[in-house]
């Protein structure tokens, strides 16, 4: 083989970001294939869901704690409020402050529906064994550190 046809030499960090991103895709996948069976994209499960485990919040806070943009908080609110599953409240001390809490609708379906959402991941992650799954978490939180502290 000349030098120009040759492999091109194994990059580990090169290889880890491709697996990764599989990897994520696939359970990414799973999850959203079971989120969309209640009528919900993954974006307003999000939402709900942080409120579900976190009690009425300022739109602002549920938009930072889920990675969307004030403008999309405010389209997903609006699409859960017409659903029924959400309705906004003023902040009784700070009248700029505007709150999203569950209605009882939305408390009830997230009651539903959790149990199998949460089987869902388990089966998407199922590959790794306990102790797997405890080292990945611990590796990948460490990765995630180091990426944020070089950014």
């Amino acid at each position: 083989m000349s030098e120009k046809q040759q492999q091109p030499l194994r990059n580990d960090s090169l290889d880890l970001l491709v697996v990764l991103s599989r990897s994520y895709n696939w359970v990414t996948a799973h999850i959203n294939r079971d989120i969309r069976q209640y009528g919900l994209n993954p974006t307003e499960f999000g939402v709900l869901e942080f409120l579900f485990h976190k009690g009425p919040q300022p739109l602002q806070q549920i938009g930072e704690k889920i990675l969307i943009s004030s403008g999309n908080i405010t389209y997903v609110v609006d699409k859960l409020e017409k659903k029924q599953l959400l309705v906004r409240k003023p902040c009784a001390v700070d009248r700029r402050v505007i709150y999203a809490e569950l209605t009882e609708k939305g408390h009830q379906l997230l009651s539903d529906i959790f149990p199998g959402h949460t089987k869902s991941i388990e089966k998407a992650v199922s590959g790794l064994t306990p102790e797997e799954k405890h080292q990945a978490i611990a590796l990948l939180k460490k990765l995630g550190r180091a990426a944020q502290e070089h950014y």
